[in-house]
């Protein structure tokens, strides 16, 4: 069991039977009171972030979070098929529960994806991939001095800024977190 004051950032706890990530505490006392501990978490299962104050008596149940590997396969109206690569199990994902990630994610590539106890419930992308520019205006010589950007749309369907030097058919690492151009791969 947690005390309140181990409620930091990153802790995954067990709160109304759906695990949660602590993303902000913040901790207060008074007087003669005991201490409380403001925090905002994120549900895990759903993305929703919801605030809570937890008393200094309060006992929080940890999450049993783990992570394992499976391969993506496909994605239909139903969700984000998946399967795991020891049994062959095949499941799948809500759009709701993926998130944004899910416009990255390549078919037969395999994902790390964070379960609570043995349901699945989230997946965990790589914060750099890899992707080639399909389309893109070109370059015009001379413009490059000034650092600008131009879109350019990816293999995987999303469009996000590149540098003007960056031409169709070449490949690119992008940061998946913020959706932004890192750097070109040779």
């Amino acid at each position: 069991m947690y005390e309140i004051t181990d409620l930091k950032v990153g802790t995954t706890i067990t709160y109304e039977e759906d695990p949660y990530k602590i993303v902000w505490n913040q901790f207060s006392k008074t007087g003669r009171q005991g201490g409380v501990m403001a925090v905002k978490m994120k549900n895990l299962r759903t993305g929703q972030v919801l605030p809570k104050t937890f008393q200094g008596a309060d006992k929080i149940e940890p999450a049993e979070i783990s992570m394992r590997k499976a391969q993506f396969l496909y994605h239909d109206a139903d969700g984000f098929h998946f399967m795991n690569g020891e049994t062959y199990d095949q499941f799948s994902l809500t759009e709701k529960a993926v998130g944004e990630a899910g416009q990255f994610m390549k078919d037969g590539e395999d994902y790390h994806l964070m379960y609570f106890g043995e349901d699945p419930i989230n997946v965990n992308m790589p914060v750099k991939m890899e992707f080639t520019v399909v389309e893109t205006v070109p370059g015009v010589k001379g413009d490059t001095a000034q650092g600008g950007t131009k879109p350019a749309k990816l293999d995987c369907g999303v469009s996000v800024n590149v540098p003007l030097f960056i031409d169709e058919g070449q490949k690119i690492r992008i940061n998946t977190d913020t959706m932004e151009y890192v750097e070109r791969v040779n």
